[in-house]
């Protein structure tokens, strides 16, 4: 029996069921026909943070960042770089602090960036500082 996973849509926000072993086919959405993956993080305001958090079957990496903070643009090209070389085994996306401040308070971040890695909806590792690519890949790898 293949295993069935749940991935939100990056488009429309529909839950999709989909093969575990089909990830790496590009799957679409069911709802909207557009891919589940672009191999780039995501924007999300709370109720796409939400919603990718409580029913993505597969990692979610989080970047607490803003849009004043230096360090944050200088990461911006490593996430994005991170975010190709992990999907579709992780889905990398990107939190204003500024705009979510309530998250960002949940979370208590007091530095950005700031990256959590949320497993079956929890907490399971955070790094505050830039990171390089390959760090990025090697920090967020043993949990796919």
């Amino acid at each position: 029996m293949t295993e069935s996973i749940n991935i939100v849509c990056p488009h429309c926000v529909a839950v999709n069921r989909i093969s575990a072993q089909r990830l790496g086919d590009h799957p679409v959405c069911g709802k909207c026909k557009k891919k589940l993956f672009e191999a780039r993080p995501l924007d999300l305001s709370k109720t796409g943070f939400e919603r990718n958090l409580a029913h993505n079957d597969i990692p979610l990496v989080v970047d607490f960042w803003a849009s004043w903070c230096g360090p944050c643009k200088v990461m911006m090209p490593a996430f994005e770089q991170a975010a190709a070389d992990l999907e579709p085994f992780a889905r990398l996306v990107r939190l204003n602090t500024e705009l979510e401040q309530e998250i960002a308070g949940r979370y208590t971040i007091r530095a950005i960036p700031t990256m959590i890695l949320f497993k079956d909806g929890k907490e399971i590792q955070r790094q505050s500082g830039a990171m390089t690519a390959p760090q990025i890949v090697n920090w967020v790898r043993p949990a796919i």
